[in-house]
């Protein structure tokens, strides 16, 4: 029986069939405790999804937010010239030999908890600290990963800092987005000093696809918190799944601006040793010259030459690889107008780069012991940050062709305390280990071998590799022939080199953009400007609501049986709004009625449920759960209209998120209708 605190319901509008009841729920009708069952509100036909062209405020500028686990990022666009992708200034600080257009995502607090600073100057700044002082500041970094791992994320999650203070993750989050609001704004200032702030910037904020609804409505509420947007114009505010923002932007690319790795020349371990894509598809374009119309109308739209060369119907892969985890989805090309159709669910997990960063940490563990080096990061937080620096610089060197040693700089105090803590130095610890690939360099440095560093990268990138070819398992898969490598992570040899060896004798081509790392976030700004680009996504659950039906025996089991006023009910049934892997059209709704069980009642709360599985049949089935709550808030009722109270409920599982809006039939008002799905 469906639980629905704080109210009752009369009924619900849904389809009949043999197994509803034809009949309203009776007076009295069972409940338990402050439940109420949900009974048919009428017998006629549930409507079947339909779809409507979702409406979108005006806008000037669009600004995309990359929010990432190891870098993040903004960009911008006018809606005049909305392909003119306008990237954020250089940030101060940074590392030799790495591109700027990012900045980590690094916040640092002030022993209050007040915001100090973020990214390269956060970092600096609490590197510089005095290691005492340091223990007092609290600095996060890595923390979007918080969220993903979160198995009861709510808006009272905390995360914990370097030197092991806790905060509200809420407040974390709210900061980071500030920053970037108030540096987007200034620098938009700038260059518009005209452009009036209010209800001119359409936001977007970058999320993972494999997220769930609870991470999504995080930092949507975080938004709301750091000010970007309010509630009352929550549709100036947009969620971009990250593989589909950057497939959004590879449909745009030229062929020179793309990258084919199967065309690398053997040993070649640098981004720009390889080859243009451009020859690849020399065959293509002869084949498609005497379509010549067509394709011509494609590239004046904006879709790129290569997509131009694709025929309907043509299908490929976007791997996002980024800091924290591995993003997967397929996507189908629809011409004439270079729409994009999702054609198998999100997938992925956390195969990001960070695991590579664990997995030096548990090499340093089983060199120096694991108990020092949680004391040392505790103790000495700022040095530990020091030495994630140095390791990065030369994770970001490794190539699976490489020849020579890697140093890594080990920070002073790192010396200094292992030997007070042990009575040793770390030259002694490096010689008793059992890890003979290290060796102590005559400079004070820890020599890995390039194999060594590139074991470190083995468990990450066979679990991105596991992944992909489990996608292309898929009997909805087959036929893919293209894979687009992005992301952060995408950028190191050492990962191109392994899908490349494990995907392309298979036929799959494997193809990496230029500015691979800007890639999702360039294509958010597109997606801002047109988010009706990706027209047909897939449930990633089944989603739905618990109701009463007219029990039928042999059919319902006898444990759900209930038997109320002479009528028999059968509790707890599964009453499903939209299937796992049900593709579903932007703008298409589905819709329900609901009837308040009191006239002058408030508020309706009703229970939502969700699963993986698409033939659940009970709300107390294996894996299905309660996931949130459609609330509805209603305007007092005066009690003249004749009849039952209806509310219509219109549901959309086509976008980036669940929305819902709802209207009172009986005086043709909106109701004000929201899905919670961080109160469980």
């Amino acid at each position: 029986m469906l639980a629905v605190p704080e109210m009752g319901l009369q009924g619900l509008y849904i389809g009949s069939s043999p197994e509803r009841s034809p009949v309203p729920s009776p007076p009295g009708s069972p409940r338990t405790q402050e439940s109420c069952g949900i009974a048919p509100l009428t017998p006629s036909q549930s409507p079947k999804p339909e779809a409507r062209t979702p409406q979108h405020a005006p806008f000037s500028v669009v600004v995309a937010i990359d929010f990432g686990t190891t870098s993040s990022g903004y960009a911008f666009s006018f809606a005049s010239d909305p392909e003119a992708i306008h990237m954020m200034r250089k940030w101060e600080g940074g590392d030799p030999g790495v591109a700027h257009q990012k900045t980590p995502t690094c916040l640092l607090l002030t022993p209050e908890g007040a915001f100090h600073s973020f990214g390269y100057t956060a970092r600096d700044y609490y590197h510089d600290l005095d290691p005492e002082e340091a223990r007092d500041w609290l600095y996060f970094e890595k923390f979007k990963m918080k969220i993903h791992s979160a198995t009861d994320l709510t808006l009272k999650t905390q995360l914990e800092a370097v030197n092991g203070k806790k905060m509200p993750a809420l407040e974390v989050f709210a900061h980071a987005l500030r920053f970037f609001k108030e540096h987007a704004l200034q620098e938009l200032r700038e260059q518009c000093p005209s452009m009036p702030e209010k209800d001119t910037v359409r936001w977007v904020l970058t999320v993972p696809a494999i997220w769930k609804q609870p991470a999504k409505q995080f930092m949507r509420e975080a938004a709301y918190l750091a000010g970007l947007v309010s509630r009352e114009d929550a549709d100036q505010l947009l969620i971009a799944l990250e593989p589909e923002a950057a497939s959004v932007y590879c449909r745009k690319l030229r062929l020179h601006q793309l990258m084919d790795l199967s065309s690398r020349a053997p040993g070649s371990g640098r981004l720009g040793e390889r080859r243009s894509i451009d020859s690849s598809f020399r065959q293509a374009r002869e084949q498609l010259r005497r379509s010549r119309h067509s394709r011509t109308f494609l590239v004046e739209s904006g879709v790129g030459e290569l997509w131009a060369e694709m025929q309907a119907g043509d299908r490929y892969v976007v791997a996002d690889c980024g800091g924290g985890t591995v993003d997967l989805t397929v996507h189908q090309l629809e011409q004439p107008h270079g729409t994009l159709k999702e054609l198998y669910k999100a997938s992925g997990g956390p195969y990001g780069a960070v695991g590579v960063d664990l997995a030096f940490e548990q090499l340093l563990g089983r060199i120096f012991g694991e108990d020092f080096i949680a004391t040392f990061k505790r103790q000495r937080p700022a040095a530990w940050v020091d030495l994630t620096i140095a390791f990065e610089a030369r994770k970001r060197t490794a190539g699976p062709h490489r020849a020579g040693a890697l140093n890594i700089s080990l920070p002073f105090s790192f010396i200094d305390f292992y030997r007070k803590q042990r009575g040793h130095n770390v030259e002694t610890a490096l010689r008793r280990s059992s890890v003979n690939f290290v060796k102590w360099s005559s400079q004070g440095m820890l020599r890995m071998t390039c194999e060594a560093m590139n074991e470190l990268f083995q468990p990450t990138v066979s679990g991105i590799i596991q992944h992909i070819e489990e996608l292309l398992a898929r009997p909805e898969v087959q036929g893919v022939k293209l894979l687009f490598l992005v992301g952060g992570f995408a950028e190191s040899a050492v990962l191109q080199h392994a899908v490349q060896a494990a995907l392309g004798p298979r036929g799959l081509r494997v193809v990496v953009p230029h500015d691979v790392g800007l890639t999702i976030l360039k294509g958010a700004v597109l997606f801002g400007q047109a988010p009706g680009v990706v027209r047909v996504r897939r449930s990633p659950l089944t989603y739905g609501v618990g109701v009463l039906n007219r029990f039928v025996a042999g059919r319902h089991p006898p444990e759900k049986l209930l038997v109320r006023d002479g009528r028999r009910w059968c509790t707890d049934v599964f009453e499903r709004f939209v299937a796992a892997e049900q593709s579903v059209a932007l703008g298409e709704e589905v819709r329900r009625s609901y009837c308040p069980a009191r006239p002058g009642q408030r508020r309706v709360l009703i229970n939502l449920y969700c699963c993986a599985a698409e033939d659940a049949r009970f709300i107390t089935d294996p894996g299905v759960r309660k996931c949130g709550a459609l609330s509805l808030e209603l305007e007092p009722y005066d009690g003249a209209s004749s009849g039952r109270r209806e509310i219509r409920a219109a549901m959309q599982f086509g976008d980036t998120e669940i929305k819902v809006t709802a209207v009172d039939v009986s005086t043709n008002h909106s109701v004000r209708a929201s899905i919670d799905f961080l109160s469980n």
